[in-house]
């Protein structure tokens, strides 16, 4: 059929109707908003309302340290987690450049020409040949052979296509004459017609779903926010009792004699400054709700105003309320309504006092603790072939519960290979390696001399590479070149098989007819096997292609000689065959294997309490093979209610999916949405689900899942759609993504652990300080370094403490589990009272003996202060380990430095610090008693452990 093609105005009208060839590409959120994004996480929100407190309370006493120490904090913690995330990005597209030029051949007013693969429009005719990829969805009006690879988009590494209908697969994904844009031709040829173009074509469509805005709230970010609330509501209620007990004390002491006018215009100032607060307070009382099991809704009101309405409509709230006053005689232009300045100095004392125990409260060291941690394990799981590009990610993946996997690529190798030979029915080898040599379409390419790779056909491939790895290796293109090939007959799924005539270079020249193919149909032609023999070979059969095993049967014939073979059609050569009377040379077993480290890896996740739920787009026969091979699924025990195909779960509805989907272990003949579909309903069911795929057809539900793993030999609108990228394409890595993800948790655990101790000491000496009227022997400078500098080299040691295989013994922690576990809670409240008691006793005693308090004795205060946390950051170590504190020290080289770090610095402060941090040196004398002395925390602790691991024996 002679083709004519598109004209030029023809091609300038598809391309104004039907757009062109090109795929929108997937926005890229701006650096700037990227930074901005920062500043959505919840603790780094409540600190810098802490920030703008602070700085409230500097303009008054005109110190900005702790204002400016907190700032730093901010800016340090979203800017390392800015620039690991740009970095991780940068290396990303590196990996990601995708060429969109590539030449494609099309017929345009009946000549055969080459444009660009974006050139293409709707009604343009395309050739097809072996290797070229598909460059737009169209239809088949040729194909002679044509087989495509399609693993891109449904997993099926080898699709025959035809433009007979009656040769149409009943269950393939996509109708068999249509070729789709992004596969790839293996075998054969074709001519076909475009249908689809650019974000219309099924890659396109694909690629739109995998750049949809996912809205999913990592497991992290949902229990920093439930601990910012808790500091937010504890620190907000405590500032409250605070100042309303000092404004009380000093009434009911008789210290402030106010009159009715002077209460009511107070408390017209103190009602308009609740009411310009309101964006600040009520979330906290609705926090407050949210915590005790009661959430509600925040008003709209609330939400929504801008701070400037609710500034105007306080200062209405007050004038209203000194109206009203002024109906009763209190003139609001009078000094005499007001309170005199002594009074109100010490009102914004109290309040000043009540902010400062809001800041006290919040954890500083928090963010960069949580940046630190997830920053260092992004840079060592790269080390493991994780290219993490977002960085909760990597915590996200140790709360994963499930992981929906795909079969091509991930579990398997995606490259055929021959499981078993049986050549042993009589015939020489060197006759059966050159018909294995000759008898094909395929080829391979050396240009990796060690690792070689088969191009064609991926089953003939695999005979290729089976003769490379003979004993000595046959070289296929050498048998290939010593024998002529004269007449060749192309497989297809009409007749089943291939045939060759050759003049043999084995057999001296004679003409050889050899044929492959479906082992029925060529055992049906074959003489000279006895019927016990037949039976044998078919129970062998059955038993591979029970296995999912592509099997493959091999016979020869010796022709006449006087015959011009050179002259015979497709026709001919099947009267050949059909004469019979061949010689049956023997049967290969075919197959993606199973990678071989899956297995293990699998197991590793499935006891860590994770299911894994194979989804792909092959045969059910051939996924449950796969799962069996990887310990997945089980024939005894497993059956019809643990698999689906496709087609069966969209014919259900959402509620029965639901249901359904816990008891899924295999999804075959798996569409892209139909992945997406498993991946939401999952999530409904409170699963943490995490995603593996390689291909287009993958990045739907990869965007979608709350972890998204690509492959780094994948597809470049798979690797845009997910969160980490696996280099070696290995399953193996996601167990070591499982494991860090794990450890990265415990360590952020261990960090909350050691801070709020801290805070809740440092808080409580505040909070009765200022009830009972003695000033905090802790400067702003002192509380800078315990609360900032100290906290952040803490940060860093906890955050560099090796992952541990143990985590992989335990179940996955529930999304509804708190960040801080009872154990925790217990920990830090008693060790925090604790240190209070012991700090309150040593001032006591200071403020009682001698010269009362000096500086030289607020200088031992301190450094008792921070040496209570430098010991308490070792019982934080060790927190949930199973170990002492003191296990694999040596190696926890990071630990160390910082550790001694800490020490280090304090010694240098105490030394030199003198006005600025009022200190005055301390004698060694005086160093190694207050050293000695408050080691005894980490050994209670040691004792604490050792009485737990007690228990646990028992």
């Amino acid at each position: 059929m002679i083709h004519q093609g598109l004209t030029p105005q023809q091609v300038a009208e598809s391309r104004e109707k039907h757009g062109s060839n090109s795929l929108t590409p997937p926005p890229r959120t701006p650096l700037w908003k990227l930074f901005l994004e920062k500043f959505s996480d919840p603790v780094i929100r409540i600190l810098l309302i802490a920030a703008f407190l602070s700085l409230g309370i500097s303009f008054v006493h005109g110190e900005y340290y702790e204002t400016i120490g907190i700032f730093c904090a901010i800016f340090l913690a979203t800017g390392v987690a800015f620039w690991f995330e740009v970095d991780a990005a940068r290396k990303f597209d590196i990996l990601n450049q995708v060429n969109d030029d590539s030449p494609v051949r099309v017929v345009r007013d009946g000549q055969v020409r080459e444009v660009g693969k974006k050139e293409i429009v709707v009604g343009d005719i395309i050739l097809l040949e072996t290797g070229d990829e598909v460059p737009a969805d169209a239809e088949l009006l040729e194909a002679v052979s044509l087989q495509v690879n399609e693993s891109n988009l449904t997993g099926e590494p080898s699709a025959p296509k035809t433009v007979h209908p009656e040769e149409f697969k009943k269950d393939a994904t996509y109708p068999g004459n249509h070729v789709l844009r992004g596969t790839t031709v293996i075998d054969g040829h074709g001519i076909a017609r475009v249908i689809r173009v650019g974000d219309a074509t099924e890659f396109g469509k694909v690629a739109r779903q995998a750049t949809v805005k996912s809205e999913k709230i990592t497991p992290l970010n949902r229990q920093l926010d439930r601990l910012a609330k808790l500091i937010g509501v504890v620190g907000f209620a405590l500032a409250l009792v605070t100042f309303l007990a000092l404004f009380l004390k000093d009434i009911f002491d008789g210290q402030d004699d106010f009159t009715l006018g002077q209460i009511g215009l107070l408390g017209a100032v103190l009602a308009g400054a609740a009411v310009a607060l309101v964006k600040v307070w009520v979330p906290i009382v609705y926090d407050a709700f949210y915590l005790a099991g009661k959430p509600k809704e925040l008003p709209a009101a609330v939400e929504k105003l801008g701070w400037m309405f609710w500034l105007v409509f306080g200062i209405l709230v007050f004038a209203a309320v000194a109206a009203v006053g002024l109906l009763f005689g209190v003139n609001p232009l009078s000094a005499g309504s007001w309170i005199g300045l002594d009074a109100a100095g010490r009102i914004l004392n109290y309040f000043m006092v009540a902010v400062t125990l809001i800041v006290v409260a919040v954890p500083e060291g928090l963010p960069m603790s949580v940046t630190l941690s997830l920053a260092l394990s992004i840079r060592k799981m790269l080390r493991s072939n994780n290219l993490v590009r977002k960085m909760h990610a990597c915590e996200t993946m140790g709360a994963t519960t499930v992981i929906c996997t795909d079969k091509t690529g991930t579990l398997t190798k995606n490259q055929m290979s021959v499981e078993a030979a049986h050549f042993d029915f009589g015939v020489p080898e060197t006759l059966v390696y050159e018909g294995i040599a000759v008898n094909t379409t395929a080829n391979l390419n050396r240009d990796d001399a060690a690792h070689p790779k088969p191009l064609g056909n991926p089953t003939e491939g695999a005979l290729l590479l089976w003769l490379d790895k003979r004993s000595p290796a046959q070289n296929y293109a050498e048998l290939r070149g010593a024998a002529e090939t004269v007449a060749q007959l192309p497989f297809s799924t009409r007749h089943k098989y291939m045939a060759t005539i050759v003049r043999s270079a084995v057999l001296n020249g004679e003409t050889i007819l050899y044929i492959k193919g479906a082992p029925e149909m060529v055992l049906a032609h074959c003489a000279g096997l006895a019927d016990g023999q037949r039976r044998e070979i078919e129970a062998q059969l059955l038993d591979y292609q029970g296995k999912a095993m592509r099997t493959l049967g091999f016979a020869y014939r010796a022709l006449p000689a006087d015959a011009d073979y050179a002259h015979y059609d497709s026709d001919r050569i099947k009267a050949l065959v059909a004469e019979g009377g061949l010689t049956f040379a023997g049967f290969t077993a075919i197959m993606d294997p199973v990678r071989g480290d899956v297995p293990a890896a699998v197991a590793e996740c499935m006891s860590a309490g994770i299911a894994v739920k194979i989804v792909t787009g092959d045969t059910p026969g051939t996924a449950r093979e796969i799962g069996r091979q990887i310990g997945l699924w089980n024939p005894a025990t497993d059956g019809p209610q643990n698999e689906i195909t496709g087609v069966e779960w969209e014919a259900l509805s959402d509620e029965e999916a639901l249901e359904r989907v816990e008891s899924l272990k295999i999804m075959s003949r798996a569409r892209p949405m139909d992945k997406q579909r498993l991946v939401r309903m999952l999530q409904r069911r409170g699963e943490v689900v995490a995603v593996t795929g390689d291909g287009t057809n993958d990045a739907p539900a990869l965007n979608f899942a709350n972890v998204g793993l690509s492959m780094g030999s994948g597809t470049s609108v798979a690797k845009e759609a997910s969160d980490i990228t696996l280099l070696d394409d290995s399953f193996a890595s996601i167990a070591t993504a499982v494991m860090w993800g794990r450890s990265v948790y415990r360590n952020i655990q261990r960090f909350v652990l050691f801070q709020l101790t801290i805070n809740v000491a440092a808080l409580t000496i505040v909070f009765m300080g200022s009830l009972l009227g003695f000033t905090l022997p802790l400067t702003v400078t002192q509380m800078l370094w315990v609360n900032l500098i100290m906290d952040t080299f803490a940060a860093g040691a906890l955050a560099s403490l090796p992952p541990d295989k143990r985590e992989m013994t335990h179940r996955p922690r529930r999304t509804s589990d708190f960040i801080i576990s009872p154990f925790m809670r217990r920990s830090i409240l008693w060790t925090g009272f604790g240190f209070v008691a012991a700090l309150l006793a040593l001032l006591y005693v200071f403020g009682h003996t001698g010269d009362g308090i000096t500086p030289y004795k607020l200088s031992v205060f301190f450094t008792v202060f921070v040496m209570l946390q430098f010991w308490n950051m070792f019982n934080a170590k060790a927190y949930a380990s199973g170990h002492t504190a003191f296990h694999g020290l040596l190696h926890d080289t990071g630990f160390l430095i910082v550790a001694s770090l800490i020490v280090a610095g304090q010694v240098l402060i105490v030394s030199f610090g003198g006005e600025v941090f009022r200190v005055v040196p301390l004698s060694l004398a005086d160093w190694t008693i207050i050293i000695a002395s408050t080691s005894v925390v980490l050994w209670i602790g040691e004792l604490i452990r050792l009485a737990s691991r007690r228990r646990e024996r028992k």
